[in-house]
């Protein structure tokens, strides 16, 4: 597929009220949190926005724009309209917009890649990442067909990833992996102790 077509975006516009502070600036073996997802997406595409509520530190790249919410306290289902509003706005030719939280340190872009071949574009409208039986409904690929249907029901109060995309229609592609875990996700100081004890084992 033409990654050209995709707009990598970085979903970091959480309140992390489980961790206590925003954990995309928490530090992990030295190295704050978002540039873990960052170093290994950055690349892959022309552009990536992050989108975020408040000022935070990442790394910098001519590649990387920032921006907030359009509107608070939508969710992650926000963050992806946001993204999708961004590239109209800035009058961008991008037909897809490609999702990743902030959190997941281990992930890297052997599983985008796995992703993307696996991927046929004509099939479906939004593709996520699925191991195990679990399916990963940030890791998705949202085509900018969805945004007036999505900014219509986030309006009218639909705002759970996994129940909006049901309703739409979603197909998956199943990634395998090897450890670490590329879907470990930080969500509390807990997960961070346990993020530090795979870097020191590995």
């Amino acid at each position: 597929m033409d990654l050209n077509s995709i707009l990598g975006v970085v979903l970091a516009g959480g309140k992390s009220h489980r961790f206590g502070q925003d954990k995309s600036q928490v530090k992990l073996n030295g190295k704050i949190l978002i540039n873990y997802i960052l170093n290994e997406i950055v690349d892959k595409f022309k552009e990536t926005l992050i989108i975020a509520n408040t000022p935070i530190d990442h790394m910098q790249s001519d590649k990387i724009s920032i921006t907030q919410d359009f509107k608070n306290g939508l969710g992650p289902l926000g963050g992806v309209l946001t993204g999708m509003k961004w590239i109209r706005e800035k009058n961008k030719s991008y037909k897809w917009i490609s999702t990743f939280p902030s959190d997941t340190p281990f992930f890297t872009k052997k599983e985008l890649d796995f992703f993307y071949e696996n991927i046929k574009i004509d099939e479906s409208k939004l593709f996520f990442i699925k191991n195990k039986e679990k399916r990963h409904n940030i890791f998705g690929l949202w085509s900018l067909d969805l945004m007036e249907q999505l900014e219509t029901d986030l309006l009218k109060g639909d705002r759970k990833v996994e129940d909006w995309a049901n309703s739409i229609g979603v197909t998956t592609v199943n990634v395998e992996y090897k450890k670490p875990d590329p879907f470990f996700n930080i969500n509390t100081k807990e997960d961070l102790k346990k993020a530090i004890d795979i870097i020191n084992n590995d």
